[in-house]
């Protein structure tokens, strides 16, 4: 009997590691145009990731092509390689038509990467980009840069969906 309760234990101890601290995943936009979202972004802020490391100007462009998916060209200047431009084209698809603000998004075909719009300006004018596991994150614009006030009421809104906005960095924008 003690042995029983001792293997169930430890089997509940394995699986539940950490059970009551994991944390739901953000919430994405009730709504997002897809027509009104196509177009070019520039980066204001991201979270350090590999793909992008040593990448300053980077910009995102989304186009939507005839089969309905979402054609994304991303571009950034290689501040690690002279300033050389580096260009990668992947796919988006909308994963979930009750949700068409989560996107599953891919740049070496079969492997896709959640692209969830957590944040998105009335006007489309900025929008934040997250990760269900809060791995990744992206703070966009239609322009360059953004105004402080403006990037101050983001960050407090990407900390009620539960992201350190320490943890961003700013890559220059020309």
């Amino acid at each position: 009997m003690i042995l029983r309760f001792l293997f169930v234990s430890m089997w509940t101890s394995l699986f539940c590691f950490g059970c009551g601290s994991v944390q739901k995943p953000p919430s994405v936009v009730g709504s997002i145009d897809l027509q009104r979202y196509s177009g070019t972004w520039y980066e204001i802020a991201r979270y350090p990731n590999r793909f992008e490391k040593g990448c300053d100007g980077v910009t995102a462009t989304y186009r939507i092509v005839d089969d309905g998916s979402i054609e994304v060209i991303n571009r950034c200047r290689r501040v690690d390689r002279g300033g050389s431009i580096s260009e990668v084209k992947g796919r988006a698809r909308v994963c979930d038509e009750r949700s068409p603000a989560k996107l599953k998004v891919t740049f070496f075909w079969p492997f896709y990467g959640h692209y969830w719009v957590i944040e998105l300006a009335e006007d489309y004018s900025w929008a934040v980009v997250g990760h269900p596991s809060r791995k990744y994150l992206w703070i966009l614009a239609r322009q360059s840069h953004l105004e402080k006030d403006l990037l101050q009421k983001i960050l407090l809104r990407i900390v009620d969906q539960g992201y350190n906005p320490e943890r961003l960095i700013f890559p220059n924008q020309p």
